[in-house]
């Protein structure tokens, strides 16, 4: 069943306008329809090893298939993926949370805090700079590195003002956000164990959320 999402996703990308979606309306409510029940394993899921998780309605965790086209200038009416971000606090929260991405060529899970006010952001930094033995566990930890080598979507080039700077650790403080993503094959999605595989992946990016969202949350 899976495999009608990528097939879906696929046509909506060479055929992104409004009139092909109107007549294959019922595809993408089948693709859609599957990729809810996803969500809803996964919510499931992470539920075991975070608990109020599972209080999350799975409504609130799903994102509008049409793009806002108003700023953008791509106006091509329809996203070319699904998503749905697991988050206690809601979507648009600071508080990181789960994020699990489906499009073809670049399927992902993704976790931690994206898009942190300046202040919120430098108080995560100066957690790190305090905390900094145990932010190096979780970081550093081999199995972590190996699915997560980059922490931040975009980072700054020297560290940012105000930050010592004979901190021995500057890669910690450069990130511009604190969420980091690891990839997952078209082969792992439509596999049976998908579930397992995105579980897991999310379960050992967990201490990370978690350090990140003590800060966070004090501004919540």
């Amino acid at each position: 069943m899976r495999e009608k999402i990528f097939t879906f996703l696929r046509h909506i990308a060479a055929h992104n306008d409004r009139e092909w979606f109107k007549a294959h309306r019922a595809e993408y409510d089948e693709a859609r329809s599957i990729f809810e029940d996803m969500a809803q394993t996964l919510i499931n899921r992470i539920s075991a090893f975070d608990p109020e998780v599972a209080n999350v309605p799975l409504k609130s965790t799903l994102y509008r298939f049409y793009r806002d086209t108003r700023f953008s200038p791509d106006k091509s009416p329809y996203k070319r993926h699904f998503g749905t971000y697991i988050n206690t606090m809601g979507k648009k929260s600071f508080h990181g949370g789960y994020y699990f991405h489906i499009e073809p060529g670049n399927s992902m899970v993704a976790c931690g805090s994206y898009w942190l006010p300046a202040d919120v952001l430098n108080a995560v930094r100066n957690s790190i700079i305090v905390d900094i033995d145990r932010f190096r566990s979780i970081v550093e930890d081999p199995e972590f590195k190996s699915l997560y080598p980059v922490i931040g979507l975009d980072t700054l080039k020297t560290l940012p003002k105000g930050f010592p700077r004979d901190f021995p650790y500057p890669q910690y403080l450069r990130p511009k956000d604190y969420a980091t993503w690891t990839a997952m094959t078209e082969e792992e999605i439509l596999s049976d164990d998908w579930a397992d595989i995105a579980t897991y992946r999310f379960k050992v990016v967990k201490p990370l959320i978690d350090f990140i969202n003590e800060t966070v949350d004090d501004y919540l």
